[in-house]
């Protein structure tokens, strides 16, 4: 077993444009041209093409690029009873489009079995050499909760759920067992992806929960707490880290605004080893709130946009970094992408080639501000 750890001064965040292989498999699935077997052999020969890319890119992380997933966060949900998806008619509202994933919902109470997200891992766990270790990523359990209680679906929550204390004992409890069964499985290294801290600093804020202040403040207490609970226990030689970011669909962005509000809360408080952070332009805000980040934790900048396949200026980038150490130790920064080349599966406006060379950017950048 590797025991390498995550973040790496040269990291990304997980998922990787689909090649149109696996685009055309999966829509053969869809259409009901090929089986299930069929799809998983593509999948699994698609994972494999992009680990060995992965580690002839000189990264020391490795993922299977979400290849088995729709979108970053609601086939994980899929994954428990209780959860029901359909086909949406209007999407979400981002920055320049609408964002056609599925509507997610509650049919009744939270349980989870064997969830399909550990046999993914197993399958990338099989391809770590001594130079590498895999990460799996999953949304974080604030995401989970906030698809419940946003608006759009809080009238089914309430059918199966009249309150939130038990709706979040459910979903710590399924968490709990996913994540128990990752790290049987050799997992070490998890990733909570959450989009949830994005709405709260947004001037919207309001009105994406439809709530007023005051609630608003219970809302991001509750989120603390689920994900802080979702983690107590875990093993020692467990490390779980976080993503945040303000959405990434289609290369446009959902929410805007700086950490600032948020950042005594999660920066200050919730227990995790590394924040992966959104700070490719101005909609980040500055570096201060990074004087927040409590104890030891790092922090992972991410300072280069998988929105655009144009190259940051590599010393701009460089300056950033210095400036970003103003706040936070040199030493406890690295350097990544803002998000990931596909948070679902229609992926950013880059192609594949141009992915890579962001990617050779980062650990370019890397090696010279850390040796």
């Amino acid at each position: 077993m590797s025991n390498l750890q995550a973040p790496f001064r040269y990291d990304y965040v997980g998922s990787f444009l689909r090649p149109a292989k696996l685009k055309k498999a999966r829509a053969d699935y869809e259409a009901g041209a090929i089986t299930a077997a069929q799809l998983k052999e593509v999948e699994d020969a698609c994972i494999t093409e992009l680990v060995a890319k992965q580690k002839a890119a000189g990264y020391h992380v490795i993922t299977d690029g979400e290849f088995c997933r729709a979108t970053w966060h609601l086939d994980f949900m899929w994954g428990f009873e209780g959860i029901g998806h359909s086909k949406t008619e209007n999407g979400l509202p981002f920055h320049d489009e609408a964002a056609k994933i599925d509507d997610t919902y509650l049919t009744g109470k939270l349980s989870v079995g064997n969830h399909p997200f550990v046999e993914h891992f197993k399958f990338v766990k099989a391809l770590e050499d001594e130079n590498t270790v895999a990460k799996q990523t999953i949304p974080a359990p604030a995401q989970f909760l906030e698809q419940l209680v946003m608006p759009m679906n809080l009238a089914s929550t309430r059918k199966f759920y009249p309150d939130d204390e038990e709706l979040i004992a459910d979903i710590v409890k399924g968490y709990k067992k996913v994540i128990a069964d990752l790290y049987t499985a050799g997992c070490r290294n998890i990733q909570l992806d959450d989009c949830t801290w994005g709405c709260f600093v947004d001037p919207k804020a309001n009105l994406f929960f439809d709530a007023d202040d005051d609630r608003l403040e219970v809302l991001q207490k509750q989120f603390l707490t689920i994900n802080n609970l979702a983690i107590e226990g875990k093993p020692d030689d467990l490390v779980i880290n976080t993503h945040i970011c303000r959405g990434n669909f289609h290369s446009t962005w959902a929410c805007s605004g700086g950490y600032d509000k948020i950042a005594p809360l999660v920066f200050g408080q919730e227990n995790v080893n590394a924040y992966y952070l959104e700070f490719d332009d101005e909609r980040s805000g500055s570096f201060e709130s990074l004087k927040e980040v409590s104890g030891d934790k790092k922090v992972v900048l991410g300072l280069i946009t998988t929105k655009s396949p144009k190259l940051e200026d590599k010393q701009v980038v460089i300056d950033r970094i210095h400036e970003a150490a103003q706040y936070i130790p040199l030493d406890r920064l690295y350097l990544s992408p803002q998000c990931g080349f596909a948070s679902c599966e229609i992926g950013n406006k880059l192609t594949e080639e141009e992915q890579w060379a962001k990617l050779a950017l980062v650990k370019e950048i890397a090696q010279q501000v850390w040796g």
